[in-house]
């Protein structure tokens, strides 16, 4: 059975430092609990796996998008690497260069440094790595979605053309559908990450991504567990020991 990397870049909430954050403490509270992928670092919890987990919320750094803004379509609406806008459009942060380059260079590159390492150590232990990307992601759609698709499927799996082989694909589709589930593939969100000394080069390096609907899990809009929770961790532990056998 072949051991996962499990990459987590949206379960945390603290924010390293203030610099540059407007002081309305309490939206910015609100907003991370309306962006936070609450829980996924226990959701998909794995003794026997390696995990990457960033410490940091996602408003703070995401270290899901591009570090160049020309390159990340979400820059546009003040929600590239380093977050300026909430969702509602209102300020957020001012970031200078300065600031940018500091969070670029203490958080986000360590990040993906230790994701690069990670997969080059599987690389040469097993001569293969598979990363599950793990998110969830909220019933309504955020405001600045790129999807506004108002009934969205239970589960949503991300792919990429090069590092997503279809029998992944295939074993996904038929195991939610197994246990009753519906499934997006790449609805309402696509992609899937790998680090890019190997994005595009190394078909060794496989990646998926699975998305949780909050709903699942949830009691939304607030961050409490409902009463499913229990439920839902074995669905994903279940979707993780599906692709580990594969």
């Amino acid at each position: 059975m072949k051991k996962l990397l499990l990459h987590v870049p949206h379960a945390a909430t603290s924010l390293p430092n203030q610099e540059g954050f407007i002081h309305n403490d309490e939206k910015i509270q609100e907003e991370i609990t309306k962006l936070t992928d609450w829980y996924t670092d226990d959701l998909f919890h794995s003794e026997t796996d390696e995990m990457i987990v960033a410490p940091f919320s996602r408003i703070f750094c995401d270290v899901e998008r591009f570090e160049n803004d020309e390159e990340e379509v979400m820059s546009k609406v003040g929600m590239g690497v380093l977050y300026e806008r909430f969702d509602d459009n209102e300020l957020l942060r001012t970031v200078t260069p300065k600031l940018r380059e500091e969070v670029i260079q203490n958080y986000y590159r360590p990040h993906h440094k230790a994701l690069t390492l990670a997969v080059q150590t599987q690389l040469d232990i097993e001569g293969n790595c598979m990363i599950v990307d793990c998110h969830s992601f909220p019933s309504t759609p955020l405001l600045k979605g790129l999807d506004q698709s108002t009934n969205p499927p239970d589960f949503n799996i991300g792919t990429d053309a090069f590092h997503t082989p279809q029998d992944l694909i295939d074993r996904a589709v038929a195991y939610f559908k197994d246990k009753g589930y519906s499934l997006g593939v790449n609805e309402p969100y696509k992609g899937t990450i790998v680090p890019m000394s190997f994005y595009k080069k190394d078909k060794r390096v496989q990646s998926i991504m699975l998305e949780v609907n909050r709903k699942l899990y949830l009691n939304e809009p607030s961050n409490k567990k409902s009463e499913n929770y229990a439920t839902t961790k074995e669905i994903v532990q279940g979707f993780l020991r599906e692709m580990k056998n594969i």
